[in-house]
Order: C-alpha cells, then structure tokens, then sequence
C-alpha cells in the first residue's frame, strides 16, 4: 500500500517543475490528484499518471471555485492542497514597475492566499482523514528567497515569498484548532525551467553568457549537486502524508544546505 493511498491532493502549477515531479512522486504513493494550471501542459501530465486535470487562472475567481469543486464533485473530500503555483522575473530593484510588482504579487501571494481560502472554507465541512485526527493539510510553496534576501535581481519574487511563509504560519494558527495543517516547503536552486528563465535574464543583465549565472548559483552548494524537482516532490509527500500529521506552521529548507553554507 502506498502512504498517500485514498488521500485526495489539488496541486496548482502541475504543468511542470516542482508541480508535475510532485504529482508523479504523490501518484507513486496512491494519491488520487487533481492537478490544476493555465499551461495545457497539465493535460499531459494528468493523462501520463491517469490523473484529472483542470485548467485554471489562480488569479481568477471563478477558475479558483471550479477548481476546488472538482476534487468534492469527483469524491466528496479534499485532503491535501499542495498550492504551487508561481512566477518570476529579474530587475534591478529600481526598475521594478508597477505593473510587474502587481504581476508577481497577484500569482506568488494573492492568489496563493485565496486558493488557500477557498480550500479551508470546504475543509472546516468535511470530516476527518481515515486514520488521522486532520480533516485537512496545506502546503505552499515558498523559497529561501523569502527571508535569505541579497539579491535585488529578485526584490518582487523575495517579498512575495516571504509573505507566503507569513500566510503559511498565520492559517497554521487559525485552523489548529479545526484540525487543519499548514506548512511551507522552501526550495533553493532547483533545475526548472524557471531557473532556465533566470538564468536567461541575469545573464542578459550582466552580460553573462548562457548559464553562466547557474553554474555561480550552484557553486556554493554544500551537498555538490543541484536541487531537483524531485528533491522537493520528497519532503512535499512527507507533508502530504500521516508522518507529519503533527507538524504545522513549518517552513522547511530543501536547498542541500545552500542557506548553511551560506
């Protein structure tokens, strides 16, 4: 039997990355998913691990209620909500606009606020988990970006990730006491595609050939390798699963010791 076996999941941001090496790592242990992005990528990934697949803006309402209904119209529960969903962009801090301020914040924190929301509400109506004294557990995405910080490059990505750790521990402590879990993962340099656009853009900004800014992230990496999607997907399903089932308001490292060595 796998650890996730009948726990229902909703991963956003499925199409790729940390999303999709999550919803085939969280699939290999018996979950039942509904994997959700705006990128048609996600019905690939659904139709490769015989999963359900939605596509939705998390910046728009009604996408986020269709979104959540389907795990409760499928099968009456949602267990766990793994809200992923992000993006990035690298300015000077004294170029960033207004619009990219709003751009960043709206995908990395508001709508991870209001999935969040939306998700807790029909959590507090459910019963509990078979075998768990949880109704429910939510993790978010973060970045050691939210508190490491030394990096103008990243000033919109750092806050907005720092306010999911804020958001993480603030419902951790709302919902306790109905029995809901909330945590953070915080990834470091994770070989994505996301990390293909930084490199592009740092390097266009300091005149950096192609990957140069990668190999000058990873150098300082005390465990000597690069993160991978997969290293994520491992301590998400430790989250998702009944081992943490006594864990809340954390946000956990997954960097192969980059902020300690740092």
């Amino acid at each position: 039997m796998g650890r996730l076996d009948g726990r229902t999941v909703l991963i956003t941001g499925a199409a790729r990355g940390i999303g999709a090496a999550c919803a085939r790592r969280l699939a290999a242990d018996g979950a039942r998913l509904v994997l959700a992005d705006l990128d048609p990528g996600v019905e690939k990934v659904a139709a490769e691990l015989e999963q359900l697949a939605v596509r939705a803006d998390v910046t728009r309402r009604q996408d986020i209620e269709r979104m959540v209904d389907e795990p409760y119209r499928r099968w009456g529960r949602l267990d766990v909500l793994f809200n992923n969903a992000g993006v990035i962009r690298l300015q000077p801090m004294l170029d960033v606009t207004e619009e990219e301020w709003d751009r960043v914040m709206t995908v990395n924190l508001r709508a991870v606020f209001f999935v969040l929301q939306a998700v807790s509400r029909r959590m507090l109506q459910q019963g509990l988990m078979p075998g768990s004294e949880l109704r429910g557990k939510l993790i978010q995405t973060a970045s050691i970006a939210s508190y490491r910080g030394g990096n103008h490059l990243l000033t919109p990505y750092s806050a907005s990730k720092a306010g999911v750790v804020s958001l993480t521990r603030s419902a951790a402590q709302a919902l306790a006491g109905e029995r809901i879990t909330s945590n953070c993962v915080c990834p470091g340099a994770v070989e994505t595609a996301m990390w293909e656009q930084i490199d592009q853009e740092w390097g266009a900004l300091e005149g950096l050939g192609a990957g140069e800014a990668w190999k000058r992230r990873i150098r300082g990496i005390p465990l000597g390798r690069p993160e991978r999607p997969e290293d994520v997907a491992n301590v998400v399903a430790f989250l998702a699963g009944p081992d943490s089932d006594y864990m809340t308001g954390q946000a956990l490292n997954v960097d192969g010791g980059l902020v300690m060595g740092n």
